[in-house]
């Protein structure tokens, strides 16, 4: 039988006890953990690679289920050919992926401190398509608003979605038993685009994939990632009733999902999904794959199943629990059936990028090294020892705090020259956009809309028509005084048989609705 060099949970927690920052100061407070060489490349590679086989998987299955579980007798196929063909057919699916691979890219570069701004930039210019609280990022980075302000709730309605979630594997994968050093790489770049339970989506991913490395035991890994977030904030509240339902009854995963569906569904800050039964909300998702993780008992395949059948954004949360677990069994742990069809495209570079696998196994593996010596560990030769402290948490974020939705009304208004808008409430999304978009690059005009809301002075946007830099939003403001409100909207550059669609307009008020009935 191999030897493991896991720690078990009993045993990390004795020592992260030892290590806490209040009691213990200087190079006595840092502890390590052995492990070779091989072993820690084998692990790198499992959280690769099980993000890749979890995106092909529950590709097909991406937000068709909204809201409801996909049934039992609903199959979802797997072969060995799937990898190969979704690769070349569908690049986009691997979006989970070649966001990472961006930011893994600029510290190849640039170095492991590259600044916030080296990656925003790269983000907001690359050539790949971005949707949600990525695409409201690029916009403001395009515009001058700059991280962190460009991932910060009140310029970007999306600031709760999943997007940093999605993409902050690389952070845990470079910081093996370093959820601190996982963290402070998810401020540098996961404010780029998020704020909230939207940015602790993305640090306790990551948390959860730098633990991945010191212990086996999949609840300590659940669990002790948490730590690393306020236990206040709606994102560790909702991963607690997971956590909760499962100690309750560890083998029927659909009373945590229903408990996840009836306590913490409602989205509040994505218009797509305002008073819609669709959810990419970070804490609803992230539930999803903590459900995947608890309930799979550390078997590959019937994990991502669960969290593929919880819906939802069913590629991105299975891929999050695959590559969790497959950095906790290493690559080769991960049974042939799933790793098999990884293979025949390891070599092949991802869509936008100049990275295959093969590349960021490599790449991916050389940051780690780096990361340990940074933080006190050591690599000498095959030998290595992991370094980890006490994890102390991240401040609260809270975004939409006393934002609360009460209407979705459908306008459908073609604005051509001006509109005029009112609503009584205490903030807004104006859902819509230009009537012709193209995606080629082509077309470089952007529509300059001038905005008057109530008495204040006028603020003027531009509305791109080239759909790699579009603005996803009319206009949004929150936190207004209670009560009645004007939006005047005027187009500055008319463009003769094209308008901008007024489509729906999001109204919050200052306390939730109770409806008398």
């Amino acid at each position: 039988m191999k030897r493991s060099l896991l720690i078990p949970a009993v045993l990390y927690l004795l020592i992260a006890a030892c290590g806490r920052a209040d009691k213990v100061v200087g190079p006595a407070a840092l502890r390590t953990v052995p492990v070779t060489r091989t072993e820690l490349l084998d692990k790198v590679k499992g959280g690769w690679a099980g993000q890749v086989i979890g995106c092909t998987f529950g590709g097909p299955t991406e937000f068709r289920y909204q809201g409801a579980m996909i049934p039992d007798d609903q199959a979802i196929p797997w072969d060995d050919s799937l990898v190969a063909l979704r690769f070349e057919k569908s690049p986009g699916l691997y979006d989970d992926v070649y966001m990472d691979l961006t930011f893994v890219d600029v510290m190849a570069r640039e170095g492991l401190d590259a600044p916030a701004a080296s990656h925003a930039q790269a983000f907001a210019h690359a050539g790949y398509p971005l949707w949600h609280a990525n695409q409201a990022a690029r916009y403001n980075i395009l515009n001058g608003i700059l991280p962190p302000d460009s991932g910060y709730w009140a310029n970007s309605p999306h600031a709760d979605d999943i997007d940093f979630q999605i993409e902050a594997d690389f952070a845990g994968l470079m910081s093996p038993g370093m959820v601190n050093a996982a963290a402070e790489v998810c401020d540098r770049i996961g404010h780029i685009m998020n704020y909230g339970d939207g940015w602790y989506g993305g640090v306790y991913i990551a948390s959860m994939y730098s633990l991945a490395f010191v212990s086996s035991d999949v609840e300590f890994v659940v669990e002790e990632g948490l730590k690393i977030l306020p236990p206040e904030s709606g994102f560790a509240r909702c991963v607690r009733d997971v956590v909760a339902c499962y100690y309750a009854d560890p083998v029927d995963w659909n009373k945590a999902w229903s408990e996840v569906q009836r306590k913490w569904v409602r989205d509040v800050g994505c218009p797509d999904f305002v008073l819609d039964p669709g959810n990419i909300d970070a804490r609803v998702n992230g539930a999803y794959v903590v459900i995947g993780l608890l309930y799979g008992h550390g078997d590959f395949g019937r994990t991502l199943e669960i969290a593929t059948r919880c819906g939802q954004d069913s590629d991105c949360n299975p891929a999050s629990a695959g590559g969790i677990l497959g950095a906790m069994l290493g690559y080769s742990g991960i049974p042939a059936v799933w790793r098999d069809p990884v293979k025949p495209i390891e070599d092949k570079p991802f869509a936008y990028t100049t990275m295959s696998l093969n590349k960021v196994y490599e790449t991916g593996f050389g940051h780690a090294l780096e990361m340990i010596r940074k933080n006190g560990g050591t690599v000498d030769g095959e030998k290595i020892r992991l370094p980890f402290q006490a994890i102390k948490p991240v401040p609260l974020e809270v975004s939409f705090d006393g934002c609360y939705p009460i209407e979705r009304r459908r306008l459908g208004l073609r604005l051509e020259a001006s509109a005029e808008v009112e609503f009584v409430g205490t903030g807004y999304v104006l859902t819509g956009g230009p009537s012709k978009m193209v995606d080629d690059g082509k077309d470089p005009y952007v529509f300059h809309v001038e905005l008057i809301l109530d008495d204040r002075p006028p603020v003027v946007f531009g509305m791109p028509v080239n759909e790699l830099v579009r603005r996803l939003e009319i206009s949004w403001a929150y936190l207004l005084p209670a009560g009645k409100h004007t939006i005047k909207l005027r187009v500055l550059n008319p463009r003769p048989g094209e308008y901008i669609r007024v489509d729906d307009l999001i109204t919050y008020g200052g306390m939730p609705v109770k409806r008398a009935y």
